[in-house]
This record gives C-alpha cells, sequence and structure tokens, in this order.
C-alpha cells in the first residue's frame, strides 16, 4: 500500500486537482484508491460530489471524536475510488486538539486499524490544506511518501524550504519512513519560456524527484469540479485527462505518452 500526502503550502498550485485525478486515474487502471480530505476548505469533497453539509462523519469526527474511518469512509462515482470526506467543521480541529495526546498521529492510528480490520487499498492519497499545521503533520505522520504540485511560475520555489525542513522534521521526530517522492508540474503553459525555465530550476534542485509528465493548462480541470466530477467523468477526451493518465501510469512506473511533452 502506498500512502502519499499531496501537499503545498501554497494555494491554487493543482494540489486538489491532482489528488482528485490522480486518484481517479489509479482506480480507471484496477486500483483501489481511498483519497482522504484533510483540508477544511472541502474542496477535495466537493469535487467528488459529496454534499458536505450533511456530513455526520468526517475527518473531522475522525480527529476530534470517536469516529471510525468505517463510518465516514464513502465510495465516488468512480469505481475502486473512495473518499474519507470533511467539511468547514475541519477549521476547529486544531485548536480543539491542541492539547491532546499524540495529536500528530491520530490520522495514522485510525487508517491503520482500519485497515487491518477492513483489509489494505492500493493507494491512500492525501489533499492536504495550503499550512504547515496540525492537519498537515497529520497527514505527513500517515503517509510513506510526500507529492509536492507546483506551478511553473517565477515564484515555484519560493516557501518550498520551510515544507522541506517540516518533511525532515516530520521524519525525523515521527515517521521515520517519509520522504519527497515527486514534485508535479501543474498548470503549465508550454507556449512559454519562462515554463522551460522554471522546469530546468526545479530539475536542478530535485534532480531525482521532478516528474516527467506535465499537468498542462487545460479549462476543463477547471470545470469539472464544479459539477462534482473528476475529469475523466467530465472531459474523458481533453489534455487534462490525458495528462492524469500518463502521470497515474508514471507513479505506477508503467509506459505512458509522457514522453511526447518533455522539454
Amino acid at each position: 500500500m502506498r500512502r502519499i500526502a499531496i501537499i503545498n503550502q501554497k494555494g491554487g498550485v493543482g494540489k486538489t486537482t491532482t489528488t482528485t485525478n490522480l486518484g481517479a486515474a489509479l482506480a480507471r487502471r484496477g486500483k483501489r484508491v481511498l483519497i482522504v480530505d484533510i483540508d477544511p476548505q472541502a474542496n477535495l469533497s466537493i469535487h467528488v460530489d459529496v454534499d458536505i453539509t450533511k456530513l455526520e462523519h468526517s475527518t473531522y469526527t475522525l480527529l476530534v471524536e470517536d469516529s471510525t474511518p468505517a463510518q465516514a469512509i464513502r465510495p465516488t462515482s468512480t469505481k475502486g475510488l473512495e473518499i474519507l470526506p470533511t467539511n468547514i467543521d475541519l477549521s476547529g480541529a486544531e485548536l480543539e486538539l491542541a492539547n491532546a495526546i499524540g495529536r500528530e498521529t491520530i490520522l495514522r492510528d485510525k487508517l491503520a486499524q482500519h485497515f487491518k480490520e477492513h483489509g489494505e487499498v492500493d493507494f491512500v492519497l492525501y489533499d492536504c490544506p495550503p499550512s504547515l499545521g496540525l492537519l498537515s503533520l497529520n497527514a505527513l505522520a500517515a503517509a510513506d511518501e510526500v507529492f509536492i504540485p507546483v506551478q511553473t511560475e517565477f515564484f515555484a520555489l519560493q516557501g518550498m524550504t520551510k515544507l522541506l525542513q517540516v518533511v525532515e522534521l516530520v521524519r525525523g521526530r515521527i515517521n521515520p519512513t517519509l520522504r519527497i517522492t515527486a514534485i508535479v508540474p501543474c498548470l503549465v503553459d508550454l507556449r512559454t519560456n519562462l515554463a522551460s525555465e522554471v522546469l530546468a530550476e526545479l530539475r536542478a534542485v530535485f534532480p531525482d524527484q521532478v516528474l516527467a509528465t506535465k499537468i498542462r493548462q487545460n479549462i476543463r480541470l477547471a470545470e469539472a469540479p464544479s459539477h462534482g466530477k473528476t475529469i475523466f467523468e467530465y472531459a474523458p477526451e481533453s489534455t487534462g485527462a490525458r495528462d492524469y493518465d500518463d502521470l497515474a501510469a508514471e507513479v505506477l512506473g508503467e509506459s505512458s505518452s509522457a514522453a511526447r511533452f518533455l522539454s
């Protein structure tokens, strides 16, 4: 089972879009995938058409109350893809857990027990909030890998130092298996020199982590969440669908069409 925290403290870089559509692409390739919404904005839950106003059990109740993952996890319209959803209640979790013993590992411990009782999945993808607080720490404690979506813009590396420090801190104190395995270029405009320059800079800093697959700018990717659909349901012939299918292939170590988009 691969457990991946998808994180970047900068907003608007394609984090939730990547969690949703990478999860769907992996499920379409026959994998069992659980996506976990640990962002109080609940964009991941909305993206797969969860009515967040009617949640009795959620990531919030899992962390703060006595809910179990089995009570909160629900299927999506994509076969093999399940979600542990959340809502705005999660925004109060960090304060409510301020004095809780073992507060950084609640999510890890509860999911570990769940998988022991109900069987493992192939992938768990954690959609982290755009901050490095307690919620993100719970995801990093529960993961083995970190994927960092980055927008190919001038400030792509801004703030990365702090994120790297937090990952190292978590690895040293809480989760020694954690490692950064992928930098995912998102919102790439291949028509510009800037995109190529930023990709070259990212590869210079992270020579082994920057993936070959690029997620290109695509209006269909931006439209899909408002319809509560993955890109494969909303616009299966779009470049966004092709790019996320390529990303899934690369994550699985399979051949894909990603080479077509190498700079």
